[in-house]
């Protein structure tokens, strides 16, 4: 599985990580810590130096209960950092999370590589004529509702069946549209409450008929952090945990705060994947 970056052509086939840099002042886990333009410079530089493949820039958070800023803000927050992340490290690749079409048009003529959007095209019917004209490889998340209602559609008959059938829908009209270079994110934590965040993860290997690269996001999120009854902040070694699981179900793409520790899962993923190569 491959896709197309900027003329470049990314190998799926071995695991790549994305590293996040949220610029909010409300992200869940690091809300607030990379609005001053050396802080996120500092960030970016760290998550480069520890070989993440991808930056994955936000400047709306998305986070259950938050209110969506408005496009204007958006573009004004993400603008003078992405154009400040290129100018400093040129080759990095960029992808930026947004849902509306106008954000994702102005991020790729600033040099953006790909698009994330959560919500798959929902939130902007223009989206997918959009991503078509550009050009670009495009994540489609798993999302009922909003920010603010996702949390209140959780009543699903068979969480997983739905989910599947959401992607296959969506996915049939991206290639209508001549969208190409598709990756899909099961939405961890979105309109799913904890037991059917689980039950998702357990059959991930089913979104493997999709015959799409799958991106996972499970960095520090209340699926792990909750049950363990701890916080964001103490919730590394479970994301690190998960993290390795989803390679082993075949995750192409793991989304991370903690680029170094994803590195070393992969690393350590593939060893194990020679070793069984080699009996």
């Amino acid at each position: 599985m491959h896709i197309n970056c900027l003329g470049k052509l990314i190998d799926l086939n071995q695991p790549k990580v994305m590293g996040i840099l949220n610029i909010t002042p409300d992200s869940f886990y690091d809300g607030g810590f990379h609005l001053q333009e050396i802080k996120w410079m500092n960030q970016v530089e760290k998550m480069i130096t520890e070989g993440a493949h991808f930056i994955d820039i936000g400047a709306c958070s998305s986070k259950p209960g938050a209110q969506f800023v408005s496009e204007i803000e958006e573009i004004q927050r993400l603008t003078p950092v992405l154009k400040g992340v290129l100018k400093h490290f040129p080759q990095a690749l960029i992808s930026v999370d947004t849902f509306r079409s106008e954000v994702a048009k102005q991020a790729i003529s600033s040099g953006a590589a790909l698009i994330n959007d959560i919500s798959a095209g929902h939130l902007d019917h223009k989206m997918f004529e959009t991503i078509a004209e550009l050009k670009v490889p495009y994540i489609m998340m798993h999302l009922r509702g909003t920010s603010t209602t996702m949390m209140q559609l959780t009543d699903y008959e068979d969480v997983v069946k739905e989910v599947l059938l959401y992607f296959s829908e969506r996915v049939s009209l991206a290639r209508r549209y001549g969208i190409h270079d598709l990756i899909i994110d099961p939405g961890f934590g979105f309109a799913k409450n904890q037991e059917q965040n689980y039950e998702v993860f357990a059959k991930l290997e089913l979104f493997h008929t999709l015959e799409l690269p799958i991106l996972v996001g499970i960095s520090r999120k209340s699926m792990i952090y909750k049950p363990l009854q701890s916080t964001p902040s103490e919730a590394l070694n479970g994301t690190t945990i998960l993290n390795a699981l989803a390679l082993q179900k075949g995750a192409q793409l793991l989304r991370v705060h903690d680029v170094k520790e994803a590195i070393e899962c992969i690393k350590i993923h593939q060893l194990i994947h020679k070793s069984y190569e080699n009996i």
